[in-house]
């Protein structure tokens, strides 16, 4: 896979998700609310969430878009199109 205009700024997302995700375990360890704990596991969930669209969307925009430019590639970008979407 190449490096998209995209890429880093993913990578920042996932980073901070790490974070936040490591936060969340101390969390629970030491015992927080639960209500404090699920909004912060929610925080985890949106951040990989959109890093994973902005991923999807990128490559769609960018890798599948050339791909039906030639069409001898035409099928296999339709069927990793279809493979892709599944997971938005």
């Amino acid at each position: 896979m190449s490096q998209h205009s995209s890429h880093p700024e993913i990578v920042k997302r996932l980073k901070r998700a790490k974070g936040h995700l490591e936060s969340v375990i101390k969390m629970i360890e030491d015992e927080q609310p639960c209500l404090e704990v699920a909004q912060q596991m929610y925080a985890v969930e949106s951040a990989i969430s959109k890093a994973k669209k902005t991923l999807i969307h990128d490559h769609l925009d960018h890798c599948l878009e050339h791909a039906l430019e030639d069409k001898k590639s035409s099928a296999k970008a339709v069927k990793e199109f279809k493979e892709i979407t599944k997971y938005l």
